[in-house]
């Protein structure tokens, strides 16, 4: 029988658990005696079963409840079983039915132990003379404290004196020799014990712990096989087992270890927790923050759990889930370097690179600097847009690590931010030279080259990687991407499916192939593309959020709806799910679900961000102002160092029409954080409503100071100068975002619109031939230049690069929506159901709903004319906006024979003081009316 509990690292027998007990064998024992149904205990405990054994031990005691050997088997077992407390209680009870003291105070001993009571295993064995009861004397001293080891010393020396091949006591000297950080004296020790108890599974236990601790992971396993081999029940050697196959990724044997352990104690936490470590790694998120969710329901302070659950959320997206859980284990364990660099990379995540060089600092201090660290923060500074210092970090990583591979590429991203196209390339070719066949360093020269659209250089090094690892579907998946952007779709193809066909469910694959299938409007077939995943995972949410995704570009979202309510009912614990459903609610115009939905959650999830984000958002759409308030209220108590909240609480403010409030908590939010954008934007907004707008162009040069080299800045400015109607001043600042940008084509089409505001048309028509020229798959310019014809009145040059457009888009809804306006202006008979096929895919779009509405009028079908018009209408709050719209309305009305309806709205129209293109025309019909 094992007599100790082994103290190196934390052991999983330490754990209580609690065991579910069939009522099968209770019936058929009514007849036999106590001591038959203790004697079949033993039995059953000599086979292994002591499931059965505790069944036959409860049986005996329900016949003769003063059964004191019952008693003390059943506390023998407990201990065995990782039942501490009712072991204790069992125990405690053959005391008093005065059982063999000798053998007693082994076993109480154990399970004092077992609770961490070391004060009371040596209060209560104080007259100890046995062999065990002094090792374990020798434990308890240990559990107190190092400044014990000398009395724990003694213990076990007066153990060995006793039984001089005792493996337990030489087990004890030897944890007292790491405890001085004597490594030799507890090797020495460890093997004296394996020497002469080799049959001892304790022995064994810690000759796999000492292994593990000198990262000997194949020799530790060996010793913990020997340990079951020796006592098949061993619960806590089959979980170490598990550890070190996962750790090897070995998973399929690492969870035949885990579900050994779980039938020896089904709900321990420990083996749930383990359970979770083994579905991490093998990237099953949701099912382990299942189990983590269940381990923190009875052990919320268990920092391994923690740990994990912050490396789980970090996985699947919930940022701030995963910076809560490692706070918390950062405040028990503020010297886990490891902990700190994941907490780091969490706030990177979510774009708090301030406080993630917060968490770094204490780390950067050290003298222990390893390159990750370094790193880390090289990668840090990278975020906060200082190039210079990220370089300086990743260039001291290589010099502790030259021959590391990833560093040299993140030294060369770090100089492709700085501009330094011929470095980086350089860093990185370096990297792919030193390690020719890392994997992750070819894949990020391949990404560079392809940023930089060098895609034969891409594909070079593609077909090179695939030589070396043509078994990762990795490497097809990415090169199929390179083709992609090619635009040869066919290659693409290929090369996915050949990533498919080296992993049946191999998620970004399944997502690639989809999208060509999407673009040849084949919804049938990338529905199926999921089929296997879906077969295979029935519970898979990336799956159903795909499957959601498509039925809404089918414009079917009662299908997409379903799929998005079946990831979150399959996935009860899981929050994300929910979330995605949310959104989709509030797209749909339905805010009041997405409330309904997140209230439920919120009693699991009260403290979660994202949560209380979107709950707030939803809020605010039901036009609940003090409900998004006091959500964004406790947003900001969760996220102190965030200027996310603030903002959420200026923008509810000035919905509310609360301006003081609004440009309070916006400047709080500014203060807090100087380069999020967001709250300049809502100050400067504020500050051109009212006209101010010397303080609105403060600010934007506020924000050019504080990033001189992005271009949001002078954006700002432009907008202001657009706003006050002063073109060339906004086009100056324009031209400058647009430098700053390396040409961005949402920047060119303000100077655009700037040029042509100014009556440069020839200027802005040069500026377009130029930009077509040199970009002739920009397909916002393009959209701009058919746009431009529409507007010259040259219907059929618009239709002809419209249908181009239509194309390489076949659902974009402003390009069907155009194009149906441009056929109705040609009297070409598509116009209808082009704009009915537009209106499908975007039914509650005004502009669209108008289009529609407007040919139906034309056409003589005024009833449904009208009541599309009227919709449309509804979804412009503003009537002065809605002007052009009103007018369709009114005319819908006359013709129709409404004299007296369309009268009243062309009324109302003029007096509202809206602008819109046929302003002359409504004053001349209503004239006629």
């Amino acid at each position: 029988m094992s007599r100790r509990v082994n103290k190196l690292v934390v052991s999983a027998a330490l754990m209580s658990g609690v065991l579910l007990l069939g009522a099968g064998m209770s019936a058929c024992s009514k007849g036999e005696s106590a001591e038959k149904l203790l004697a079949d205990a033993r039995q059953y405990q000599q086979k292994g079963d002591n499931k059965a054994a505790l069944i036959q031990l409860k049986n005996a005691l329900e016949k003769s409840p003063d059964l004191a050997e019952a008693r003390f088997q059943l506390a023998s077992l407990y201990n065995d079983l990782g039942e501490p407390l009712a072991a204790e209680k069992e125990i405690r009870r053959a005391i008093a039915l005065k059982y063999d003291a000798g053998k007693t105070m082994p076993v109480l001993a154990r399970t004092l132990l077992m609770q961490g009571e070391f004060q009371k295993v040596l209060d209560e064995t104080a007259n100890a003379t046995s062999e065990a009861v002094l090792v374990m004397r020798g434990d308890a001293y240990l559990g107190l404290g190092a400044d014990k080891a000398a009395q724990a010393e003694e213990a076990f020396q007066a153990a060995l004196k006793l039984r001089p091949d005792s493996g337990d006591a030489l087990v004890g000297l030897a944890r007292v020799a790491s405890l001085r950080k004597d490594l030799d004296g507890a090797i020495r020790f460890g093997e004296e014990a394996v020497s002469k108890d080799p049959q001892n599974p304790a022995v064994w236990s810690f000759k796999g712990d000492l292994l593990r601790f000198q990262d000997k992971p194949a020799e530790a396993l060996a010793a913990y096989q020997q340990v079951v081999k020796l006592k098949p029940e061993h619960r806590s050697a089959h979980l170490e087992i598990a550890y070190l196959l996962v750790a090897d990724g070995k998973y399929d044997a690492a969870q035949a270890s885990l579900d050994t352990a779980r039938k020896l104690t089904p709900n321990n936490f420990i083996v749930l927790y383990t359970q979770a470590l083994l579905d991490y790694s093998r990237g099953k998120y949701t099912a382990a923050q299942e189990n983590l969710l269940k381990v923190l329901r009875v052990a919320p302070n268990h920092m391994p759990t923690l740990l994990l659950a912050g490396a789980v959320e970090l996985n699947t997206g919930s940022v701030k889930q995963a910076e809560q859980y490692l706070r918390k284990y950062l405040e028990s364990n503020p010297d886990n370097v490891y902990a700190r660099k994941m907490l780091a990379g969490a706030l990177l995540k979510s774009g708090q690179a301030p406080d993630a060089l917060s968490v770094l600092g204490p780390a950067l201090k050290t003298e222990q600097q390893d390159a990750s660290l370094l790193a880390l923060a090289g990668e840090t500074y990278m975020q906060a847009r200082d190039f210079d210092k990220a370089t300086s970090y990743f260039s001291k990583a290589t010099v502790l690590e030259p021959q590391k591979a990833l560093l040299r590429t993140s030294l060369g991203l770090s100089k492709l931010a700085q501009g330094d196209k011929t470095g980086a390339v350089a860093e990185m070719e370096r990297a792919a030279a030193l390690d020719s066949s890392s994997l992750e360093a070819g894949l990020a020269l391949l990404r560079t080259e392809l940023g930089l659209e060098h895609f034969d250089k891409a594909l070079q090094i593609a077909t090179e990687l695939e030589k070396k690892h043509g078994d990762r579907p990795v490497v097809h998946n990415t090169k199929g991407g390179i083709y992609l952007a090619k635009k040869d779709l066919p290659k693409a193809r290929a090369s996915f499916e050949k990533a498919l066909s080296l992993d049946k469910i191999y998620l970004p694959a399944m997502i690639n192939l989809a999208q060509i299938d999407l673009q040849d409007r084949k919804f049938d077939q990338a529905r199926q593309r999921f089929d296997p995943l879906l077969q295979k995972d029935p519970k898979n949410v990336e799956a159903m959020t795909a499957l959601a995704n498509i039925a809404v570009l089918e414009n079917k979202p009662e299908v997409a709806t379903n799929w998005l309510i079946k990831a979150a009912t399959e996935n009860p614990d899981a929050l994300a799910p929910a979330l995605q459903l949310a959104v989709h609610y509030m797209r749909g115009n339905e805010a009041a679900k997405a409330v309904t939905l997140l209230r439920k959650y919120q009693v699991a999830h009260a403290a979660s961000p994202e949560l209380l984000d979107v709950l707030g958002q939803a809020q605010l759409a039901t036009k609940d102002q003090a409900g998004a308030l006091e959500s964004f209220s406790k947003l900001a108590s969760v996220m102190p160092k965030s200027a996310v909240p603030l903002y959420r609480i200026g923008v509810a403010h000035q919905l509310g029409k609360n301006e003081a409030a609004a440009v309070d908590s916006l400047k709080k939010a500014v203060a807090l954080d100087a380069d999020y954008l967001p709250a300049y934007q809502g100050l400067i907004g504020i500050a051109v409503a009212k006209r101010d707008y010397e303080q609105a162009l403060t600010l934007a040069r506020q924000v050019q100071k504080q990033q001189p080299k992005q271009p949001p800045g002078y954006l700002f400015e432009g907008d202001i100068y657009e706003a006050q109607q002063k073109p060339a001043q906004a086009q100056a600042a324009y031209e400058k975002a647009l430098a700053l940008s390396q040409g961005a084509p949402n920047i060119f089409l303000k100077i655009h619109n700037a040029l042509r505001a100014q009556g440069k048309e020839k200027d802005a028509a040069q500026r377009l031939a130029q930009w077509r020229k040199d970009k002739p798959d920009d397909f916002a310019v393009a959209l701009l230049e058919a746009e431009g014809n529409i507007r010259d009145k040259n219907y059929k040059l618009a239709a002809t690069q419209l249908e181009a457009l239509q194309k390489k888009k076949v659902d974009d809804v402003i390009v069907l929506n155009n194009l149906a306006w441009v056929y109705q202006q040609m009297k070409d008979p598509r116009a209808l159901s082009v704009a009915e096929q537009a209106y499908k895919l975007q039914s509650s779009h005004p502009s669209v709903v108008d289009t529609l509405g407007w040919l139906l009028i034309e056409q003589g079908n005024t009833t449904r004319g009208i009541e599309l018009l009227r919709k449309a209408i509804a979804g412009v709050p503003d009537e002065r906006a809605a002007g052009e719209l009103r007018y369709h309305l009114a005319y819908g009305l006359h013709k129709s024979g409404d004299k007296a309806g369309a009268r009243k709205e062309l009324e109302k129209l003029l007096a509202s003081g809206a602008q819109f293109p046929q302003l002359e025309e409504a004053r001349s019909l209503l004239k006629q009316l």
